[in-house]
């Protein structure tokens, strides 16, 4: 049990029965009344944010996320295979319960696997993953006053705004948690 006065951004906690991650919090301490800490937190399972205000000191409980190091192999219908690096064992993970971390998977690519009490939360991808662009339009000349940007279509079949001297064939950086070009690689 951990009080509310320690929260911190990324910490896990467990809230009835659900495993929520710190998005964002406040400690706030009114003029009148006692004081309360206000958060945002993520729920590991489904993804959706809440809003939850807990009293000054409340406990709550740690949830231990366990982090796994594994390597993506290959995909299998609608699931992706992945590798233990030190027990060689495979692990077979949904598309569903992937999501769209699916646009940034490339084979033998590392990524971490978190689990609570032996059930999958999902999966920790690297901040930016080098993805190669598969079909581009050619730039239109004289367009670059504006910063202009075109679509792309990259080797996992991602579809992003990428600036107009990018050339298929190329091989880009692009931002795993807003989908975003970053650079060439």
């Amino acid at each position: 049990m951990i009080s509310t006065n320690d929260l911190r951004t990324g910490l896990t906690i467990e809230v009835d029965g659900e495993v929520y991650s710190v998005v964002d919090f406040q400690h706030v301490k009114p003029g009148k009344g006692a004081a309360f800490v206000r958060t945002k937190l993520k729920n590991m399972r489904t993804g959706g944010v809440v809003e939850r205000t807990f009293r000054s000191a409340e406990k709550v409980s740690r949830a231990h996320i366990e982090r796994k190091e594994m390597q993506y192999l290959y995909r299998e219908g609608d699931s992706f295979v992945f590798m233990d690096n030190e027990t060689y064992d495979q692990v077979s993970i949904t598309e569903d319960q992937l999501g769209d971390n699916i646009n940034y998977l490339k084979e033998n690519m590392n990524i971490f696997i978190l689990t609570y009490n032996d059930e999958l939360m999902g999966i920790d991808l690297p901040h930016s993953v080098e993805l190669e662009v598969t079909s581009a339009e050619p730039g239109v000349r004289g367009d670059t006053a504006t910063g202009a940007t075109k679509a792309a279509t990259l080797e996992t079949g991602l579809v992003i705004q990428v600036p107009l001297f990018v050339e298929e064939g190329e091989v880009i950086k692009v931002d795993t948690k807003t989908g975003d070009y970053l650079e060439r690689a």
